[in-house]
């Protein structure tokens, strides 16, 4: 028998914690149980939380909003997504930070009152962003970023 889980955590720590505890609950139940072997608890690749840096995200959103304008950006609520793009500030050993961009339509989003989670996202079959507007955006956030971190000319 195989048993495969996802676990997901907002911090290291605690991702540390439910890994060992899932470990010593599974081999403390066979045990329990008298189960002919103890189980083998392997652990596969996975993430930890990715750590938006407070100030470096002040910064970049700051410097992003001067030039969009404040209407469009916002700040995400803390979310569970497998996503392994905190690895590359913890390899690196910097701040670092995640940034979405909005691909639905103006159109589409009033439609369902500009609630976010009733349009179709990224992994849907349904996802359809407004292709041209998007590219634009995430291009000038990008490079918004860039120039505000890597500093500017």
């Amino acid at each position: 028998m195989k048993l495969q889980l996802t676990v997901r955590s907002y911090s290291p720590d605690v991702r540390r914690r439910l890994l060992s505890a899932i470990d010593r609950i599974a081999k403390a139940e066979a045990a329990a149980a008298a189960a002919p072997k103890a189980p083998d608890v392997h652990v596969g690749a996975g993430g930890n939380a990715v750590y938006n840096d407070p100030a470096l995200t002040r910064r970049v959103s700051t410097a992003v909003a001067a030039v969009l304008g404040p209407a469009n950006v916002q700040e995400m609520p803390a979310i569970m997504a497998g996503e392994d793009f905190g690895e590359f500030g913890r390899a690196a050993k910097c701040p670092s930070l995640i940034f979405w961009v909005g691909a639905t339509a103006p159109s589409k989003l009033a439609a369902v009152g500009g609630d976010v989670n009733r349009v179709p996202s990224m992994h849907s079959s349904e996802f359809a962003p407004d292709r041209e507007p998007t590219l634009k955006t995430g291009i000038s956030a990008m490079t918004i970023a860039a120039l505000e971190v890597l500093g500017k000319p």
